[in-house]
């Protein structure tokens, strides 16, 4: 199925509510990158945690490859604020900031397979078993970064530590493929209404201050969100792409 359809079939999988989502128990989102976790599951934290759910956190990579060249943020500098971003946006979702972990693999480098990607689904498949997770959310295999695939392939490796826990992916940057990227067969899976979270979700995606102003201001080439990325993102609906076993 061509990109464009597939995403489209995505805006229209059946609502669903937390419990036909998730099931019983707690739910884990994988980000690859500190931001994810807000853009593709902000409304599904905020919507859990107003629920009651346990929910942790897990970002994959450490965050330094949006600025390479700021001295103002060298690498270790810019890792901690990237972290400390991250806890400041899930409290805005209501979510316990100790409950985020942080795996620090090389942003952009994130392995797929192997002795550290196995690690890390040893990782995952402990914090899962922690809250008792029903789920697991993790961004789309097609999307068009290499950490967003390689955070699908690790979830793979973590879920045969975990049989039985449902598997999500959510799109991210899947919205900016060519239209005619061939992407497999037509999705499976639910959405969730989080019209009622949108003003928190923007909120914590706002809380990314180096992904979304001029904070880093000394790297001409560093990333920044595109406003209407972030529009995109922050609609009425999260789509999730069930994975089967």
């Amino acid at each position: 199925m061509r990109a464009d359809a597939f995403l489209a079939a995505a805006d229209s999988l059946p609502l669903a509510d937390l419990d036909a989502l998730v099931g019983p128990g707690g739910l884990v989102v994988v980000a690859p990158h500190p931001d994810d976790e807000s853009l593709g599951c902000g409304g599904l934290i905020a919507a859990a945690r107003a629920g009651g759910r346990d929910v942790r956190l897990v970002v994959v990579s450490d965050g330094c490859g949006s600025h390479t060249h700021s001295a103002l943020y060298p690498p270790d500098k810019l890792r901690l604020l990237r972290e400390e971003e991250t806890r400041r946006a899930v409290a805005v979702l209501g979510m316990d900031p100790d409950r985020a972990s942080f795996l620090r693999l090389p942003d952009a480098h994130v392995p797929s397979e192997g002795p550290q990607a196995e690690a890390a689904a040893a990782a995952i498949a402990e914090v899962a078993s922690a809250c008792a997770a029903g789920a697991v959310f993790v961004t789309w295999r097609h999307d068009p970064h290499c950490d967003h695939k390689a955070a699908a392939a690790i979830v793979a490796l973590a879920r045969r530590q975990r049989p039985g826990v449902r598997i999500y992916e959510y799109p991210v940057w899947g919205w900016t493929l060519p239209p005619e990227t061939e992407v497999g067969p037509a999705p499976e899976g639910l959405r969730l209404d989080v019209s009622a979270f949108q003003a928190i979700k923007a909120k914590a995606v706002a809380a990314h201050e180096s992904q979304v102003s001029d904070l880093i201001h000394d790297d001409p080439t560093g990333f920044r969100l595109e406003p209407a990325m972030i529009e995109r993102l922050c609609g009425p609906y999260e789509r999730f792409v069930a994975v089967a076993e």
